[in-house]
């Protein structure tokens, strides 16, 4: 099945976030990489690249939280280790220059920075609910599984910018064993 212009638009601007921040995307690249015509831009986003970022952060947010929906394990250390071969792919690819979109709106300039912010704390509230979740179901306390939640959340976050300084993804592999280390379970 096709993807519609604006799903394309969208999909554009998601990997010109993660390879380029908010400040280095353009329109002249989503264009391009969508194959959308000029005149698409405000015919789908009226109010400019403020909408298409908010837009494309949202729903990239959302098929982020839908995948961590389905990490599970029989115990919290095999949520864990789930949640960590879910990253590593995304960790991969930060070592090679790309980045969180998520993370990326939030370094934004100007009066619009507010909303994107906000939509980035709910995206990340979305995701650590979904590892609480699994967490939970995986035996361990709402309380603890929270924090744990927060801690792999912060991880994902933070090693894509360390492996992405760095070239290589031994700064993850270092966060992932301490991670283990700190997860109950066999």
């Amino acid at each position: 099945m096709t993807r519609s212009t604006r799903a394309r638009m969208l999909d554009a601007a998601v990997d010109n976030l993660r390879r380029n921040g908010l400040a280095g995307m353009s329109f002249t690249a989503v264009l391009a990489e969508s194959g959308a015509a000029r005149g698409a831009i405000y015919h789908h986003f009226p109010g400019g690249k403020t909408e298409l970022v908010a837009e494309a952060a949202r729903l990239h947010g959302q098929d982020v939280a839908w995948r961590m929906a389905e990490l599970a394990g029989a115990d919290p250390r095999a949520v864990v280790a789930s949640f960590l071969d879910f990253a590593r792919p995304v960790i991969e690819e930060a070592a090679h220059g790309s980045g969180c979109a998520i993370a990326a709106v939030t370094v934004a300039a100007g009066k619009d920075g507010g909303e994107l912010c906000r939509i980035a704390a709910t995206t990340f509230a979305a995701w650590t609910d979904r590892l609480t979740a699994a967490l939970t179901a995986a035996g361990m306390a709402p309380g603890a599984a929270a924090d744990l939640a927060c801690l792999l959340i912060s991880l994902l976050e933070g090693a894509q910018v360390l492996c992405r300084a760095e070239g290589g993804t031994s700064p993850f592999d270092r966060a992932a064993r301490a991670a283990m280390a700190a997860a109950p379970g066999a």
